[in-house]
């Protein structure tokens, strides 16, 4: 028998309306799948979307001296190597963070900006080479990390000078580093540098470090077997001779023109000098000569490391 026309059964009745859905439930009654989708929207139970993806790591790259390479971290002393780094140096644990991929650490122990004198050692790579050997690597960095200009200062000279109890020296010798910062000659191949790895990494945030101050003047003269290894006046003439290093570091990253961002680690450092009741840099004057002395240690890395992602935020600089 024929229905009648405008007489559907009940479940005809819904049959073609793409909105509801008809389930037989096992009792035989029918369920309105479309319909209860209905009142949840009308009672505003929407599904939640999904979660965004977390935006990729950001590629890394780092260049320069010894603090980059990793010194203080590991061995104590140089091996016959043209460029010696040490696993576990702030590189090393930055690259730990998931939001950071390391693709290159060109830093070497001992590196100056050029391969001229007084300092270069005819051997180590410059952060000049560094950069002509990382070209591939920077091309497609998004950070670059870079300690350098200490050696190009006369650090080493400072160190053996005024690490001593010989003030009179190490007020000469200090007084002679200053007035060369001065000059501006350091300050103009710094910004050069920045502007050869901006070239070089166009998309590059580059992240310059400062030194931290080596000693802490209030803790006294350094005092060892009874006799006064480094006095409170050669302490203090250190510490202002990397400040002037510092404010040389900045000034060059002021006028290069380039994304470079200057990282101050001064106040990181505080209450950490090599004097200090729980030091972040490394110093054993009964060895004078070990290439450490003056790094950071495991603690001074990690500071470093922590400063970096904590300046540069990677998750932020991804998403450029």
């Amino acid at each position: 028998m024929t229905p009648l026309m405008g007489h559907r059964s009940p479940k005809e009745q819904y049959e073609g309306e793409a909105s509801w859905q008809l389930i037989e439930h096992d009792a035989g009654t029918w369920l309105l799948q479309g319909g209860l989708a209905a009142l949840a929207l009308t009672l505003g139970f929407t599904a939640s979307p999904a979660a965004a993806a977390p935006p990729p790591p950001v590629t890394y790259v780092a260049l320069g001296d010894s603090y980059t390479a990793g010194t203080g971290a590991g061995a104590l002393s140089r091996p016959p190597v043209a460029c010696w780094q040490s696993p576990g140096g702030y590189v090393d644990l930055a690259d730990a963070s998931p939001k950071v991929t390391l693709v290159a650490n060109l830093a070497c122990h001992g590196a100056v900006l050029f391969p001229v004198p007084p300092f270069y050692d005819g051997v180590t790579p410059t952060v000049a080479e560094q950069i002509l050997a990382g070209q591939q690597a920077l091309a497609d960095a998004d950070l670059v990390s870079i300690t350098a200009g200490a050696v190009d200062a006369g650090s080493g000279l400072a160190l053996q000078a005024c690490a001593t109890p010989n003030t009179q020296l190490c007020a000469d010798t200090v007084t002679a580093i200053i007035q060369n910062l001065q000059t501006g000659t350091l300050q103009t191949a710094m910004a050069t540098t920045y502007q050869a790895i901006q070239m070089s990494a166009p998309d590059a945030v580059i992240a310059v470090f400062g030194y931290p101050r080596l000693f802490d003047p209030s803790q006294g003269d350094i005092v060892i077997n009874g006799i006064t290894n480094v006095p409170v006046q050669n302490q203090i003439l250190v510490n202002q001779a990397i400040d002037a290093l510092n404010a040389t570091i900045a000034a060059a990253v002021e006028s290069s023109g380039t994304n470079a961002v200057f990282i101050d680690v001064t106040k990181r450092f505080l209450g950490h000098a090599v004097n200090s009741d729980n030091p972040w840099i490394v110093l054993d004057l009964t060895q004078p000569l070990l290439d450490a002395n003056f790094h950071p240690n495991d603690a001074g890395h990690q500071a470093y490391a922590s400063v970096l992602l904590s300046t540069i935020k990677p998750s932020q600089l991804a998403r450029r």
